[in-house]
């Protein structure tokens, strides 16, 4: 198991990866997370992250075309390996039985 525990920033980067599918790049992948969880991430965070993920295999990267929009510059666009695929699913079916381990119901948060 080694080399495949996924932290929980790891988990949501792939995560937004999957959801934004072949539109994954940089500046989309911030956005998504940033939408989804209520908070700003800094670009060395995510790139670490990218670049951590990459070098388990559980991301392959390409560029794009360079656009007029960027100054001719290109986006790295981000995609999940099979090996990515499989590190998600292991990461949901732990979450699953811990959650299926809690004796009871979780406590409501208004009543808590």
């Amino acid at each position: 198991m080694k080399g495949s525990y996924l932290g929980e920033f790891q988990e949501i980067v792939l995560l937004a990866i999957v959801v934004l599918d072949n539109k994954a790049y940089g500046v989309s992948i911030q956005e998504e997370i940033a939408n989804r969880i209520g908070r700003s991430i800094s670009r060395g965070a995510l790139h670490s992250a990218l670049s951590r993920l990459e070098k388990k295999g559980f991301l392959k990267s390409g560029m794009g075309g360079a656009t007029a929009e960027r100054g001719g510059r290109q986006k790295r666009f981000y995609e999940l390996t099979k090996a990515g695929r499989e590190a998600l699913h292991n990461a949901e079916q732990l979450r699953i039985q811990f959650y299926k381990a809690i004796p009871g119901r979780l406590p409501n948060i208004s009543n808590a």
